[in-house]
């Protein structure tokens, strides 16, 4: 999908994710699309488990935060065990969460690549019953993998 003024927005369908990449100019009419970029995708992985690549935005104002906050807010009150990735965000991004209480409610990965490998591993973990080490933690860190 793409706006007037550039702004892409791709979803790519996993087994245990989606991914939401979002590049050119995220303003508040980019905002709207946006968010409903995220509601049609929803339902597309259990939880859902939301990793989002903004790396290539160009341009982004206080929009993205409140697109964010939107998703953490509803994969709080449906308490469906739903997480938020961030892929590679930027020092600006990081410390406009940061300061907003955001970044606690998010979780933070190298690569696209790298994160919906470790959601395969980890979901292959849990299913197995092997305990998920070497996976993204809540707060954005990586445990040991034995």
């Amino acid at each position: 999908m793409v706006t007037e003024r550039g702004l892409r927005i791709e979803a790519t369908r996993y087994v245990h994710c989606t991914v939401i990449r979002a590049s050119g100019e995220l303003d508040h009419e980019g905002r709207v699309r946006f968010s409903a970029c995220i509601t049609s995708v929803w339902d597309w992985s259990q939880g859902p488990v939301l990793v989002f690549d903004l790396h290539d935005l160009d341009f982004y104002d206080s929009s993205v935060i409140g697109v964010l906050a939107m998703a953490m807010q509803r994969i709080e009150e449906e308490r469906s065990g739903g997480r938020i990735i961030l892929v590679q965000p930027d020092h600006h991004l990081l410390s406009v969460l940061r300061l907003t209480d955001l970044l606690s409610h998010v979780e933070l990965g190298d690569s696209v690549e790298q994160v919906v490998a470790e959601l395969m591993v980890q979901a292959e973990d849990e299913w197995s019953g092997r305990s998920p080490s070497g996976v993204i933690t809540k707060d954005g860190r990586r445990g040991d993998r034995r």
